[in-house]
């Protein structure tokens, strides 16, 4: 059972939500349904409560060497006021341990966001580089994170957190509310434009209700999840973990290869000399069946990799799904998708599958 509940739990559960487990916390997997939510984000607003992610205040004289030499990002490609995509690799075969957004609030002071079942391992690691001259605590227990997402997300938060608005993508700012501190993040996980709000846990109930009545729709973690996979973005435990790299996963812009050493670099830099055997890729059904993760992807016959995540897209209207497949594939390769004994027609896709216009 899970042992952690949202501060929003009595909320969540008054608006009629299916509760589940999710990286040890009870959450909200839907409200009304995950097809009617994926749809409100798409075009309007909606809010997620995402507060099963972690949060880690990172402090002192050290921190930014720190982070520099733990992270595979190069932070000097942003500055405070800015977050940063990065990921945190296995020092012996460079796979993603996790990824993991950091928050850049002021030059000595950062907030870094794992997932939740790594906030765990990523709290070790981070102690372990700043050492005893600098603050590594978790504060994950005091906070509530919101994410506000949507082409409507700004006109929604402008009546509720006017200063929340103005954030731009991947931009950090703190502002108040009732008198509370709130840190913004212009960031997300659903290919809409859109910011997280990091609010102490004494405000959350009442940023919620202002949230909700100024517009936005509750939406759960099933349309986050089908969201985040239309727009081809790795889930951990799925396209990122053991066994997975930053460069299988198509994200070697996340690596800081300027920057000097960091933990797992001498690995992945082998990998990059020899070249990846595998790639993520996508792959789109012909119809509505559904690519499960573990199904056999196959072309011409024959096995050439597996099915990591997949789900209905509510905007294409058909299944689709990430796997690890040869580098070498072109987009638009016929294959066939073995779901649970049936063989399903497919087509191998670039990504994302649906492309989106963000604000910057």
């Amino acid at each position: 059972m899970p042992d952690r509940r949202s501060p929003l739990d009595g909320q969540h559960r008054a608006l009629g939500a299916r509760m589940v487990p999710f990286g040890g916390w009870d959450m909200p997997i839907q409200y009304e349904g995950v097809l009617e939510e994926h749809r409100r984000c798409r075009s309007d607003a909606v809010v997620f409560d995402v507060s099963h992610l972690g949060s880690v205040v990172v402090r002192g004289d050290d921190a930014f060497d720190a982070l520099q030499g733990l992270f595979t990002n190069d932070l000097r490609r942003v500055a405070p006021g800015r977050a940063q995509y990065t990921h945190l690799l296995d020092p012996d075969d460079a796979h993603v341990v996790d990824d993991i957004i950091v928050w850049w609030l002021d030059d000595e002071d950062f907030l870094v966001i794992p997932n939740a079942s790594n906030t765990g391992p990523a709290l070790d690691a981070m102690r372990g580089a700043v050492g005893a001259g600098g603050e590594v605590r978790d504060v994950t227990g005091e906070r509530t994170l919101l994410a506000v997402q949507g082409p409507n997300a700004r006109t929604v938060l402008g009546s509720v957190v006017p200063e929340a608005a103005s954030v731009s993508r991947f931009h950090v700012a703190s502002t108040e509310f009732g008198g509370h501190q709130i840190v913004v993040g212009g960031t997300g996980y659903t290919g809409e434009d859109g910011v997280e709000l990091h609010v102490p846990n004494e405000a959350a109930a009442d940023v919620w209700d202002a949230l909700l009545a100024a517009g936005a729709t509750p939406a759960g973690l099933g349309a986050r999840d089908t969201l985040r996979l239309e727009m081809g973005y790795p889930l951990h435990g799925h396209e990122l973990g053991p066994g997975i790299t930053p460069l299988q996963a198509g994200l070697g812009w996340v690596v800081g290869w300027e920057k000097g050493d960091f933990r797992g670099r001498a690995a992945l830099e082998a990998e990059r000399e020899r070249g990846v055997e595998r790639l993520l890729t996508g792959v789109i059904a012909e119809g509505r069946q559904i690519p499960r993760q573990g199904c056999t992807v196959m072309v011409d016959g024959k096995p050439v990799g597996e099915v990591t995540s997949g789900n209905f897209s509510p905007t294409l209207e058909r299944g689709i799904g990430l796997a690890l497949l040869p580098p070498d594939l072109d987009p638009a390769t016929p294959a066939e998708i073995d779901v649970r004994g049936r063989t399903v027609s497919a087509t191998v896709s670039d990504l994302p599958f649906v492309h989106r216009v963000r604000e910057t």
